[in-house]
């Protein structure tokens, strides 16, 4: 029994430790935006194919960038965002997210 409850509190803590890691830094994710503004515009208002980013919420960005940069098909641009997100880190997904979502 102790150890099942040992268990679960490092699961726990390594939950809350992750939820830590995922905040994002606004500042640092404005500066590696700037590879998105050539598609998604300054203000991440979407121009011609490219879809409007601003406001989404941060879970789902960090959720596609994800899906991006592990070459999966998320959607009829993806072949096109692939080169862009397989080199970001998880902390490069994290920031960029958070500052996309401050846009709106």
């Amino acid at each position: 029994m102790k150890r099942l409850m040992l268990v679960a509190a490092s699961v726990a803590m390594l939950a809350g430790m992750a939820g830590v890691a995922q905040a994002g830094d606004v500042v640092a994710g404005q500066a590696k935006y700037a590879t998105c503004v050539g598609c998604h515009g300054a203000a991440g208002q979407g121009q011609a194919i490219f879809p409007k980013v601003a406001g989404k919420d941060t879970e789902y960005l960090v959720g596609v960038l994800g899906q991006y940069r592990a070459g999966e098909q998320v959607g009829p641009n993806a072949a096109m965002m692939w080169p862009h997100a397989m080199n970001l880190s998880d902390e490069d997904i994290a920031d960029v997210a958070a500052y996309i979502n401050s846009l709106e």
